[in-house]
């Protein structure tokens, strides 16, 4: 039979909150994490305002040695270093040094580029004749699976340890592929999440794109507004969440704290065919991955309370919006309540989707919807499909029992997820 799974571990590195507590309280308050960007005014990007995570030297000691600290330079690695050790911490697991692995454990646990900044000191050293010395720690910080593999050696994880990239679905994908991975019973539990770089060498082909907004320099927590009328392009960001997904039979047998359960979803790709492109949805594959989500879960499409959607404040908002209205076949006053953490964050690109699944199951197991801020001038096209009272501007006390919540990303892909409370 198959397993149920929940959640049992949280853990976050996000621009408005590094740790459960502080990420928690800004989500509520509605405190941005977005801020003036000296560096990127310096190399002349159009958008110079960014969502980045603040980490003083103290708190990262506590998770490195010296000696892993030595030519580090990666900060997608060590945003989810933190995020994956607290939510293994969360969930009251052991961290301890056997000669044997844990068997039971393992991580999928995603990144779209690792070690940039890794990658630019060494092509100059390289390019200097200084092959000599890079140093011994380069590919582990610049693989592909850098991430899961620091994650499987402080933690002793002895089952799947790998990562995955689908640009901006990869946090949702992580869960949905660590939750299958505990269903089918090929693992007890699983540590799942993804992280995003942060800097001018992630971000400068977002720039150069034009997607990003350039109107709110001067008033960068202004510049982020999903679904909002006077929306001109995301704000770049970055972070990390990481969760501990396990069997409902392991978390009861260990008496362990329940923040939701995982009732199912879907993955799915538009070919980048119809209206699909690599930059851009094809909207029948996003209806399709939210219907089949919602079947796999085993619900109806009138029992969701709330989405917490996509929504990266671009011209696509609107569609989005439209696509979750035909797919649920719900409008007007009858639509879930809908918000969109990026205009608190940014858009964290590669970690967007775990960060905003971690605030997804922190309204379900508190009971509130967080504000969506900037979008007082609700984009007409929106406001003509669904009540404005859906999009809360202030904080929404509520007791929900369902949430879905999507990510789609560059190359045409979709991830779409459904928490219950437990």
């Amino acid at each position: 039979m198959a397993k149920r799974v929940v959640i049992t571990g949280l853990g976050v590195v996000a621009p408005n909150g590094v740790g459960l507590t502080a990420f928690t309280e800004a989500i509520k308050n509605g405190t941005s994490g977005i801020r003036h960007d000296p560096e990127l005014e310096r190399l002349q990007f159009s958008c110079q305002i960014a969502g980045k995570p603040e980490l003083p030297p103290e708190l990262v000691a506590r998770y490195m040695t010296e000696l892993e600290l030595r030519n580090f330079n990666s900060t997608g690695i060590l945003y989810g270093l933190i995020a994956g050790m607290d939510a293994w911490t969360d969930a009251r697991l052991p961290i301890e040094n056997k000669e044997e692995p844990d068997w039971e454990s393992g991580t999928i646990f995603g990144m779209g580029t690792s070690g940039i900044d890794k990658f630019r000191e060494s092509i100059y050293k390289v390019d200097d004749l200084q092959v000599r010395k890079l140093g011994s720690s380069v590919v582990a910080q610049t693989m592909a699976s850098g991430i899961s593999a620091w994650l499987g050696g402080k933690l002793g994880l002895g089952n799947q340890v790998s990562s995955n990239s689908s640009a901006c679905t990869t946090g949702t994908e992580s869960i949905l592929m660590a939750y299958e991975r505990i269903k089918s019973g090929q693992a007890t539990r699983m540590l799942a999440g993804s992280t995003s770089d942060s800097g001018p060498y992630i971000w400068a082909g977002f720039d150069a794109m034009k997607v990003c907004t350039f109107k709110h320099n001067q008033e960068p927590e202004k510049g982020s507004r999903p679904m909002s009328a006077s929306a001109s392009g995301f704000v770049p960001g970055s972070g990390a969440a990481a969760f501990v997904l396990e069997s409902l039979e392991s978390a009861m047998e260990r008496g362990a704290f329940i923040y939701a359960e995982v009732m199912g979803g879907n993955i799915n790709s538009g070919g980048q065919r119809g209206n699909g492109s690599m930059t851009a949805p094809n909207s029948l594959a996003i209806q399709r991955c939210i219907q089949t989500a919602i079947q796999n879960a085993g619900i109806q499409a009138n029992d969701i309370d709330a989405i917490n959607g996509h929504l990266t404040a671009t011209a696509k908002d609107a569609l989005e919006v439209q696509n979750w209205s035909i797919a649920l076949n719900r409008k007007g006053s009858d639509f879930p309540y809908i918000n969109s953490l990026k205009a608190m964050t940014g858009h964290c690109l590669s970690a967007s989707g775990s960060i905003e699944c971690l605030a997804s199951i922190l309204q379900l197991q508190q009971g509130f919807i967080f504000p969506s801020l900037n979008c007082e001038d609700l984009h007409p096209e929106i406001a003509a499909l669904i009540d404005k009272n859906k999009v809360p501007q202030q904080i929404l006390y509520k007791n929900i029992d369902i949430l879905v919540k999507a990510s789609f990303g560059f190359g045409d892909v979709n991830a779409c997820i459904i928490f219950k409370k437990y």
